[in-house]
């Protein structure tokens, strides 16, 4: 089973959050413009989760 996590991010900071991220267990999934706001990206991160009882 997976957990997904949804984060915008300035572009000069996207490198540095998502490293961040992915020393908690997170991968990127996808990356896209943010098109509503005009500016920055919308990053979708995904992770494993153990099964819950």
């Amino acid at each position: 089973m997976y957990e997904y996590k949804v984060d915008i991010y300035a572009v000069k900071n996207a490198e540095v959050e998502m490293n961040r991220m992915a020393k908690e267990g997170w991968r990127v999934v996808a990356v896209t413009p943010n098109i509503a706001m005009g500016h920055g990206i919308v990053v979708t991160f995904e992770r494993s989760i153990s099964s819950r009882a």
